[in-house]
């Protein structure tokens, strides 16, 4: 089992003949993802790496089953590909584009909400089903080093990513789906509205989110886990916690305001709710092991 996307998803690339969508779009392939067909204006009847390509969603939709779109498509761009795909019945989207314009991310966000669909990103490497299949720009050797296993991640960090899911594996455990929501203000799906699916998932036995200074999503999950909607483990591990309270910071989703948003306000949110939070990625493994025995 899995979130998101499975062996079995049927998945479209938007912008598959570009040099980006179609090195990645290999390494999707490589990786399990059963990619369907791709989508760029103009190029239809073309092929990358046996994928056929169409003028639009809804002229490959017409030939081949898809519920998964994955966008390597330049900022400006994103909001159309994400309404068109939306327009097509796509349910699940994922864009790595950085850079969104503000308003437009708002937008798409309100737009999948209304359609019932989720859009992962964007500023996110995407997400990956450990074994599965595979969204954005996750190297190949991920799969060498991250071992399936029963620990959902999600994160907005691209640089932490890594280091701390190693510190899992090392530390005995495995991976079920990796999601990075992206750390842009107004990521197209927060972290409390994933929780349902790993809840409802029953390989995943427990969740470590990897959170940063700024936003409320950590707060949210701590909301939540009080409210009962996700009752499985959790440990968590922030970005951000030596930043110096009251200076504003450069990331673009690390903003504080009205109280919320720092780290000693989400640590003391998420352990009231039952969670537990790693002062450094090297605890998160010693974390588990205390919920799991």
């Amino acid at each position: 089992m899995s979130i998101f996307i499975n062996k079995e998803s049927k998945v479209i690339v938007q912008g598959v003949t570009g040099k980006e969508g179609a090195f990645w779009t290999q390494h999707m392939k490589a990786m399990g993802t059963n990619v369907v067909f791709g989508v760029t204006p103009g190029k239809e009847g073309q092929n990358v790496d046996g994928i056929p390509v169409y003028h639009s969603v809804r002229r490959g939709i017409q030939d081949h089953q898809a519920e998964v779109s994955m966008l390597f498509v330049p900022p400006k761009f994103v909001k159309d590909a994400v309404f068109e795909a939306l327009d097509a019945g796509i349910t699940k989207i994922c864009t790595i584009a950085d850079g969104i314009p503000l308003h437009e991310s708002l937008e798409i966000r309100k737009a999948a909400l209304s359609c019932g669909a989720m859009v992962i990103g964007g500023n996110t490497s995407g997400l990956i089903s450990i074994g599965e299949a595979m969204l954005g720009t996750i190297p190949y050797w991920i799969e060498r080093v991250y071992k399936k296993g029963n620990i959902g991640v999600m994160t907005r960090s691209g640089s932490l990513t890594n280091e701390v899911t190693a510190e899992i594996v090392g530390g005995g455990f495995g991976v079920t789906t990796l999601i990075g929501v992206g750390g842009d203000p107004v990521p197209g799906t927060r972290f409390a509205e994933l929780l349902p699916m790993y809840e409802a998932d029953p390989e995943t036995k427990g969740v470590v989110i990897i959170g940063e200074l700024g936003g409320t999503m950590e707060e949210e999950v701590a909301d939540a886990m009080e409210d009962k909607i996700f009752t499985k483990p959790l440990v968590a591990f922030m970005g951000g916690r030596n930043a110096p309270e009251g200076k504003r910071m450069g990331h673009a989703g690390a903003i504080v305001s009205g109280g919320r948003g720092t780290v000693k306000g989400k640590t003391a949110a998420i352990e009231k709710a039952g969670g537990k939070v790693a002062k450094r990625p090297s605890e998160v493994p010693t974390l588990l092991h205390e919920f799991f025995g």
